[in-house]
């Protein structure tokens, strides 16, 4: 066995050097760790987190998401309504339904389903997004007390929010996340039993690929560059599956196109590229 032996930090004069090194490799370590167990991926916050001041802009960087909307609100409303949530009032089809809208970015999906009743609360990993979302919120009177902002990320929430929410939605975020188990698992969690969830991401194949990187972020252009990474896409039996795993039934997997010429959304039978799904949580048997 080799010895070194160093008589004493005084005598090398390298020592604060290497102490701070020693701690830096240290936090760099822990930081990793941390984000291995996490759900975040700070490279994906940071993207999204300088699009804050472009968020509400309809014909800017992100239009898709907002092309979007009519048809998440169809998910969503027509999903309730299909399990037995009766709707007293057709003008405020979701009224007395508590949401969690998690990874609601600047609060386009959020606004959208409190306006027709809904008690939203959004959550968001990123800061600036969080801001966005309720600077806009407060030039419409009529979401007071209907819609909320927390700026934390869905493990730390769901510690205390079990089984709260009537529906939690996650659209297009899954395919952000690090830690796809953890980010079902916790949303689920929030779920109260009966309760459904409600996804929208994309799938993972060749042509998810060519459409959804290749055309759509450097042909095109129509989404931002680095938006996504194929290796973080999931398919529809993969999430089913891991739905299942955490006590959820799925009620509903459906393909989505988008018209990329006209800016608009529509159902479709395939799931190659874009697809939703909703699921229930199954009730605990007595």
């Amino acid at each position: 066995m080799n010895i070194i032996k160093i008589r004493s930090f005084r005598s090398i004069s390298t020592g604060p050097t290497l102490r701070n090194r020693l701690t830096e490799q240290t936090d760099q370590l822990t930081k990793s760790s941390l984000i291995k167990k996490s759900t975040v991926d700070l490279t994906d916050i940071d993207h999204f987190s300088k699009l804050h001041n472009k968020w509400w802009d309809v014909n800017g960087e992100i239009r898709p998401l907002h092309a979007l909307n009519p048809l998440r609100i169809q998910l969503i409303r027509d999903g309730l309504a299909n399990i037995g949530v009766k709707i007293e009032c057709p003008y405020l089809p979701l009224e007395g339904i508590k949401i969690l809208d998690v990874g609601c970015g600047g609060g386009l999906l959020s606004e959208s389903l409190a306006r027709i009743g809904a008690d939203v609360t959004g959550i968001d990993a990123s800061s600036e997004l969080i801001t966005a979302a309720k600077q806009h919120a407060v030039l419409d009177a009529s979401l007071d007390g209907k819609l909320n902002y927390f700026q934390t990320i869905i493990e730390d929430f769901a510690l205390n929010n079990k089984e709260v929410y009537n529906a939690v939605v996650a659209s297009e975020v899954i395919e952000h996340v690090n830690n796809k188990e953890l980010f079902l698992k916790c949303c689920i969690s929030s779920l109260k039993p009966g309760g459904s969830i409600f996804l929208t991401t994309i799938n993972k194949t060749l042509p998810s690929w060519l459409g959804g990187i290749i055309a759509a972020e450097r042909i095109l252009k129509v989404v931002p560059k680095g938006t996504h990474d194929w290796n973080k896409f999931v398919t529809p039996t993969e999430m089913q599956s891991l739905l299942e795993t955490y006590g959820c039934k799925t009620k509903l997997i459906h393909g989505m196109f988008y018209n990329i010429l006209k800016n608009e959304w529509s159902w479709m039978a395939s799931t190659a590229i874009n697809y939703a799904i909703h699921a229930v949580k199954k009730k605990e048997q007595k």
